[in-house]
């Protein structure tokens, strides 16, 4: 009776919503909609189908994430209406340490705005790309850029001259910050980019041509006005991961992401403002806006943040043991290293909500870190273009190997190419509804490049490219990119199934699958195993026979790797994806263009 009352007490917050999204005036709703916030994240909803049914956002015409999210908590937090969480808590691993409060936060970002709109002359929507590793200053500078209307492109540290030079050229970017190690290799390739009139060193460094942060923050006023920007004005420009081809520019709008990653930070992530979340994910990919920007602080919740460079397991497995992270998120790469560590010295008391997306996770994965933690894994997907399309969400039973249902705001189907839907247990294409009305939580467009986003829409549905299938009970299960499938003999094979079979054996420690050309067959699939140390030594024929015959046991028969190659690693994007492009143009003897 008592969860019946706090669910009817949930919906009602939530109509209260949809009634204040009606109204055109941005701030009057989000400040209306968090006078009431305190009561909407007690709620406990699990009723999946009613929570989808309810949710129904209106767009307000003006929308602006800084000055009607984070000041509103930034009140509250003055106020005491807000548990003294902080809004960013930062270490470095050496004993360096920022935390932030919202009010904080504010103050600081909106210095930071007026260097980008004063020294950095900068105006509402000129482009600014950002090269800057884990440091405080990331997140300053992205709250600036919305504060100013001007549009993030963020980017990984770990870009070439030649990448640096072909976003600069591409994005057009009136503006480039970075760090003094990169400032050099900018310089070397920025002579004959004709956009660019700002360079700015984050933190600090002096070089000439370039500006220093440090400084001008020390001198800079903190009474800054937002620049009023429309939903539909563009706020972010993600460069897609390259896993298939050139990058693309995806743009985002001033609605799409913040609003749209409500469902996110609310029903995926489960946060709430007490909550302390860790996501794992490299400053240059869309995946760190999901989760160390929008999300949780539309919830009024802590974000964490570890600078190490690289991933390193036992280093992850000590922060969560040392610091009161309630909320943790990893791709599947991450859950796999730390499952291969010694992990019986490490009692995670805090956490208790753990989420995975990026790839499909490997249920053996699942049921291991469930061993060690006692916490199950909760899968989403998502994409570069979207906000998350489908979870399985805090509540809803967990289906090994699914990535749950689609999220609220979304209509996801399967279907063929002639746009039929597919009944559940049928292969198709991932696809969400656009028409009559396109999700405002999609993006816009794919920046000078009509082609392509007209591409993406067949019929009434957007195209995610990846394949899919439903079951009968409404979960939906990854298969692989479209391009990934392999055809063997008339058969559809996806490589995820065949990766999650041979993840079983004991010796295999990572393995990538892709198809390679077969002149009777016409492909065939190929697998590249990473082995673990024990098996490192054993006779590599034996080997693969072993490993061919597991799989057959395992999965479909014809499924098996007619081929397999031993590798020390595996191409990655800076993300933790399997570059599987990279391994199938080698089996086809094509360059690639990533």
């Amino acid at each position: 009776m008592q969860c019946h009352k706090m669910f009817l007490a949930g919906l009602k917050v939530l109509n209260t919503f949809k009634h204040l999204m009606r109204k055109q005036t941005a701030v009057t709703t989000w400040r209306s909609f968090h006078t009431n916030y305190k009561a909407c994240v007690s709620q406990n909803f699990s009723d999946y189908e009613s929570i989808k049914q309810n949710y129904k956002p209106e767009v307000p015409e003006y929308f602006n994430f800084a000055s009607d999210v984070l000041d509103n908590w930034a009140r509250m937090e003055k106020d005491g209406k807000k548990p003294s969480n902080p809004a960013l808590w930062w270490i470095d691993g050496e004993g360096g340490e920022v935390k932030w409060s919202y009010e904080e936060l504010e103050v600081f970002s909106k210095k930071v705005a007026n260097i980008l709109s004063g020294p950095c002359r900068l105006k509402k929507n000129d482009r600014v790309i950002v090269i800057l590793p884990r440091i405080p200053e990331w997140w300053l500078i992205n709250v600036a850029c919305i504060r100013a209307g001007i549009v993030l492109i963020p980017a990984t540290s770990q870009l070439t001259p030649k990448d640096i030079h072909y976003r600069l050229q591409a994005s057009k970017a009136s503006c480039i910050i970075t760090s003094d190690t990169l400032a050099r290799e900018v310089d070397a390739v920025v002579s004959d980019c004709h956009f660019v009139k700002t360079k700015l060193i984050v933190p600090e460094g002096h070089q000439e041509g370039w500006l220093n942060f440090k400084d001008l923050f020390k001198s800079a006023r903190d009474d800054h006005t937002c620049v009023k920007t429309k939903s539909e004005d563009p706020m972010t420009i993600f460069f897609t991961s390259g896993t298939t081809g050139l990058p693309k520019m995806a743009q985002h709008t001033h609605c799409s992401y913040p609003i749209g990653h409500v469902v996110t930070g609310r029903y995926w992530l489960d946060l709430t403002p007490s909550d302390v979340l860790w996501s794992l994910s490299d400053t240059g990919w869309a995946k760190c806006a999901w989760s160390n920007v929008f999300a949780p602080w539309n919830q009024g919740s802590c974000v964490f943040v570890h600078r190490m460079p690289h991933f390193d397991g036992p280093t992850v497995l000590k922060a969560l043991y040392n610091y009161p992270i309630t909320t943790l998120c990893l791709p599947p790469t991450g859950y796999r290293m730390l499952v291969q560590q010694d992990m019986a010295g490490y009692q995670l008391k805090s956490l208790k909500h753990c989420v995975s997306a990026g790839e499909p996770i490997n249920p053996q994965v699942v049921e291991e870190w469930k061993t060690h933690t006692g916490l199950d894994i909760y899968e989403g997907y998502g994409q570069t273009e979207t906000v998350l399309v489908c979870g399985t969400f805090k509540g809803m039973k967990i289906k090994p190997g699914s990535m749950g249902k689609p999220a609220p705001g979304y209509d996801v189907q399967i279907i063929d190419e002639n746009e039929n839907i597919l009944p559940p247990g049928k292969e198709g294409d991932i696809a969400i509804r656009v028409k009559p009305k396109r999700p405002f939580s999609l993006f816009s467009e794919y920046i000078d490049d009509p082609q392509r986003t007209d591409a993406t829409i067949r019929g009434s549905f957007y195209l995610t490219g990846d394949r899919g299938v439903k079951d009968d009970d409404g979960y939906f299960r990854f298969v692989g990119r479209s391009d990934d499938v392999i055809i063997s003999s008339g058969y559809r094979i996806g490589p995820f199934e065949v990766e999650n079979a041979l993840i079983k054996h004991p010796a295999v420690a990572e393995s990538a699958v892709v198809s390679s050309p077969d002149p009777i067959r016409g492909e065939i699939v190929k697998a590249f195993v990473v082995l673990l140390p024990a098996y490192q030594s054993h006779d590599p024929e034996e080997l693969v026979k072993e490993l061919q015959e597991y799989v057959k046991k395992v999965t479909a028969p014809y499924k098996y790797p007619r081929k397999v190659e031993f590798v020390p690693e595996l191409p990655k994007t800076v993300s933790g994806k399997i570059r599987r492009n990279e391994l199938r143009n080698k089996e086809w003897g094509k360059a690639s263009h990533d």
